[in-house]
């Protein structure tokens, strides 16, 4: 038996502890920015958060029983979820990005709240966290292997 071919059990658990883990702080982190420092949030931080939340509860869940069938769905949620992190930070970093204006009521989306080291946005943040998420998953789905799931 090929060892690299299959993952551990107890990684597996690891695995979805690890994306649970990260979707909790990404919330939490969330949370802090909009309810704690009075950040508003644009209309594409809301759709962030529409793919992110339910990652707490379904990782949470799927973590505590250990049941690796979640991953397609965790996967789907985070990868569509990453990509509008990924365009809102377009929006904000890139020039010609600006010109679209996908926010049209209250705040825009090109807004920085943070900026840290030059390139670390709240969407950056979000799309970091998506990346963690989809990367495990992959990692765990891997359609490729043997899997008695």
């Amino acid at each position: 038996m090929n060892k690299s071919s299959k993952l551990a059990p107890h990684t597996e658990g690891y695995i979805l502890y690890t994306a649970w883990l990260v979707s909790v702080i990404a919330t939490l982190g969330s949370l802090y920015f909009s309810e704690i420092k009075g950040f508003i949030p644009c209309e594409l931080c809301w759709f962030q958060r529409i793919f992110m939340y339910p990652l707490a509860f379904i990782l949470g869940i799927a973590a505590f029983d250990n049941d690796k069938k979640l991953k397609k769905y965790v996967l789907f949620l985070s990868v569509i979820g990453g990509f509008i992190s990924l365009y809102h930070y377009l929006v904000q970093k890139v020039p010609g990005f600006a010109s679209i204006k996908p926010c049209v009521q209250g705040v825009p989306c090109n807004v920085q709240y943070i900026n840290w080291f030059g390139f670390v946005t709240i969407p950056f943040l979000a799309l970091t966290a998506f990346i963690i998420i989809s990367v495990l998953m992959i990692v765990l789905y891997k359609p490729w292997r043997k899997s008695s799931n």
